[in-house]
């Protein structure tokens, strides 16, 4: 399929969707969206883009940056009519059929970016690991906290840590906390998620302590993470 942009018409009519399918999980996905000229338009360059089903953040943070980078296209991540179209043309990953046989959307951010917003656009399922996989994308391994997690459950650590634009811009946090809270398997530890001593909560709010007194962004990994306190001791353990 041809790589396509949603018109104001289609953001419009997907937004409807996705409110009708919260009082019916069953609806079936308004595929002709995707591909009708009165709702989407093709982006220049005839770029193709296959369907395919993505289980991870980092799934498709990888399959999507390696597929813009070479579009032509100028500021992606501001365009709202590209996310919302590629998030119906991956509805099976963003929003997979339940045991039940109904899908859950969840709010619309999850869908439709907020552009223009951060302390919102995160949210997208989409956009939100693009950002992340690009700003890392010499070394995606330091970012795995917040990429490690599956495409449609995000979970509590990447609302924790994404919510603040210093956290995620900052690759030395970054590169502790995906040491900390990321086995060597790519899963995500358990006790990264709990709001207790050592969790990623308590991370990102000892970072803002730290803030006041030190430069964490000129920091080496291993320097920021010496100067942790105690609570952080098995998860040190756990990485060395």
């Amino acid at each position: 399929m041809k790589l396509r942009v949603f018109k104001p018409a289609g953001i419009a009519n997907f937004e409807a969707y996705l409110a009708a399918l919260r009082a019916d999980p069953s609806l079936a996905v308004p595929e002709r969206l995707l591909v009708d000229d009165a709702f989407s338009e093709e982006v220049p360059g005839r770029i193709e883009i296959k369907v395919k089903q993505l289980e991870s953040r980092f799934d498709a943070a990888k399959y999507l940056y390696a597929l813009l980078d070479c579009s032509g296209l100028e500021q992606p991540e501001r365009n709202k009519g590209l996310w919302a179209w590629l998030s119906l043309l991956l509805f099976d990953s963003t929003c997979p059929l339940e045991s039940s046989g109904g899908r859950k959307p969840g709010a619309d951010a999850r869908h439709i970016p907020e552009v223009g917003n951060f302390l919102r656009y995160y949210r997208h399922l989409l956009l939100g690991p693009y950002i992340i996989y690009r700003a890392n994308r010499d070394a995606p391994e330091n970012a795995m906290a917040l990429l490690c997690q599956k495409l449609n459950r995000p979970g509590d650590v990447v609302e924790q840590l994404s919510a603040r634009q210093q956290r995620i811009s900052n690759r030395t946090f970054l590169a502790v906390a995906s040491k900390f809270y990321v086995d060597s398997a790519g899963k995500q530890r358990r006790g990264a998620q709990n709001k207790t001593r050592g969790s990623a909560l308590r991370l990102a709010k000892v970072a803002n302590q730290f803030d006041v007194n030190w430069y964490l962004y000129a920091m080496k990994p291993d320097e920021f993470a010496h100067l942790l306190p105690k609570e952080f001791d098995k998860f040190k353990a756990n990485s060395s």
